[in-house]
């Protein structure tokens, strides 16, 4: 019997919780007796404490009561932790703790208390993709992997946004009693064993420009009004009345993409959205995002997104 730790804070995030211990509780339904999970929370004082979602949560033992006796300890995210700064007493807590057990790690945001706690340093590592960026910047000896559903390097697991935590602990649960486990556990819980491609497909591609009226900004909206038009460097200088040189440093410079990368993330998110609203035909959809071909969008999606373009239609399609 393998013992799961779970740690519970003030503003946690609810579902990163009861997802993953859902998927280590079911778990017992398809494996021997005695061979499954134990799960169990922890918490500093004072009980109740309130979850992001309003939820009051107990928990099972206080920190010190737990600190040895997880097989598995996760840290669940909460929306604050990117920009806060923990506690030294949990910080110290966590170190020692995740010393002791032998997979450790965490979900969505919870990577924010490991990196505080020094523990991600030299490690892959993945965390929602909203928040990714941040991660990087407050630990740069961390190699965050902002497309990943979840990663694992030696003793450390972590995972992307909030269900992504179901997917970790499913692969947790492979890891211990196998794939048809882990597929059983799924199809109880009604969700995929292993996702197809990573966080892209969740995320915009495009990030709107500091400064509206800047010639960076204009090209950018042109951009997405003609993204069935040539749009190579060249024709995108002659619109701000700028050298071919002189506009590529500057784009680079404040938007921090090449124009090429930033013309072909404008024309995925375009096609996101026609496949995600409507009926048209994988090939108009390419036409008037630009791509040329059905073809050339699928191979380009599959590359980007990790899924097809019917693929993503068929996860991400708005009926009505």
């Amino acid at each position: 019997m393998k013992r799961v730790a779970m740690l519970l804070f003030p503003g946690v995030q609810a579902l990163d919780v009861s997802g993953p211990l859902d998927v280590f509780a079911e778990a017992n339904a398809f494996v021997p007796a005695g061979q499954g999970y134990q799960v169990i929370t922890l918490a500093a004082p004072p009980l109740p404490l309130r979850a992001s979602n309003g939820q009051l949560l107990g928990a099972d033992f206080n920190l010190e009561q737990g600190h040895s006796a997880a097989d598995i300890l996760l840290v669940p995210g909460g929306p604050t932790l990117p920009e806060e700064s923990p506690a030294s007493e949990l910080l110290d807590w966590l170190r020692s703790a995740c010393a002791l057990a032998p997979r450790y790690g965490s979900i969505c945001t919870g990577a924010f208390l490991l990196g505080h706690a020094g523990l991600l340093d030299g490690k892959r590592v993945t965390t929602h993709w909203s928040d990714a960026r941040r991660l990087a910047e407050l630990f740069p000896q961390a190699q965050v992997e902002p497309d990943r559903i979840h990663v694992r390097d030696g003793a450390l697991v972590t995972s992307a946004g909030v269900t992504a935590g179901i997917d970790l602990a499913l692969a947790l649960v492979a890891e211990d009693h196998g794939a048809a486990v882990a597929l059983s556990v799924a199809k109880r819980l009604l969700v995929v064993a292993q996702r197809q491609g990573g966080q892209s497909q969740f995320s915009p591609f495009l990030q709107a420009p500091a400064d509206e009226g800047s010639p960076v900004a204009r090209i950018q909206r042109y951009v997405q009004e003609n993204l069935d038009q040539p749009l190579g460097v060249p024709q995108l200088a002659t619109e701000v009345a700028m050298s071919p040189r002189s506009f590529a440093r500057v784009f680079v410079r404040e938007a921090g993409v090449t124009p090429a990368e930033f013309v072909q993330r404008a024309r995925i998110d375009a096609a996101r959205g026609l496949l995600e609203g409507g009926d048209l035909a994988l090939k108009v959809v390419a036409w008037r995002c630009g791509f040329g071909s059905a073809a050339r969008m699928r191979l380009v999606f599959t590359q980007r997104l990790g899924v097809t373009p019917t693929q993503y239609r068929e996860q991400f399609r708005r009926d009505g």
